[in-house]
């Protein structure tokens, strides 16, 4: 089975609430998910999710550390996913790649459907307090 490897950004606000977006395309159109994407040959996690982040959203992030890797059996591959503790370090976001966005309080996260993968580290992040 083909392995993926991609980068997460948690970003939070704040007030302890996290971004989080909506795919707009694709077999998964309308599930959320957090933002980041396919690390590319040669780059670190970091450089991947500062490239990514640029590109999805037009932004600029402070990277924290590593919250968490999941790993997630999808019917057609193996995803290995870097989920970093992150903060903007700009003061706007600009979607370039996804349907929706909503900054959530951590209590809320469940008040949407997420992707598999991702769902994996939302009961950890749904009792995350902004001072983790």
């Amino acid at each position: 089975m083909k392995t993926i490897e991609v980068v997460a950004a948690i970003i939070f606000d704040e007030q302890g609430r996290i971004f989080t977006t909506q795919r707009g395309y694709g077999e998964w159109k309308d599930w959320w998910e957090f933002p980041g994407g396919k690390m590319e040959a040669g780059e670190t996690p970091q450089q991947a999710l500062r490239r990514e982040i640029h590109e999805e959203l037009d932004a600029e992030i402070e990277i924290g550390p590593l919250l968490r890797t999941i790993d997630y059996d999808y019917p057609d591959f193996h995803l290995t996913m870097h989920c970093f503790r992150c903060t903007l370090a700009t003061d706007r976001l600009t979607l370039l790649e996804h349907e929706a966005a909503k900054w959530l309080a951590p209590s809320e996260l469940h008040s949407v459907r997420w992707l598999p993968a991702d769902e994996q580290i939302i009961d950890i992040l749904s009792t995350y307090g902004y001072n983790h």
